[in-house]
């Protein structure tokens, strides 16, 4: 049997932006997909601080170091510039996998540079 728990997650990033006439995604600075371990295309879940909606899409990465969190497609009606959001993935383990599993937890500033990258 396989188990799905959550692999990665960004946490309390500040939105920078949200474009609705884009094709869809989310656009993350690529430092942050690297410390998370999420690749592009891969699926998130994003969990709204600062309104409490919810959402998935799929990453694709933004200028490394710029901090970028943007919202694109249907997905902007939904998050608004500095709204905080948590970014999370998850990922199906095995039972043995699930022994040794730890998410990567990526705390951020206000300018969503990492301040600390923990386990849980």
């Amino acid at each position: 049997m396989k188990r799905r728990l959550l692999k990665s997650k960004i946490h309390r990033a500040r939105v920078t932006g949200a474009d609705l006439d884009y094709t869809g995604s989310v656009t993350v600075d690529a430092g942050l997909l690297e410390a998370a371990d999420i690749l592009e295309h891969e699926e998130v879940r994003i969990y709204n601080i600062t309104n409490g909606s919810r959402l998935a899409t799929y990453a694709i990465p933004g200028p490394r170091g710029s901090g970028t969190i943007c919202i694109n497609g249907a997905a902007a009606h939904l998050c608004a510039e500095d709204d905080l959001v948590i970014l999370a993935s998850y990922a199906e383990y095995t039972e043995d996998e699930l022994r040794a599993h730890e998410p990567a937890i990526i705390l951020v500033d206000e300018q969503n540079h990492i301040r600390q990258e923990m386990t849980t």
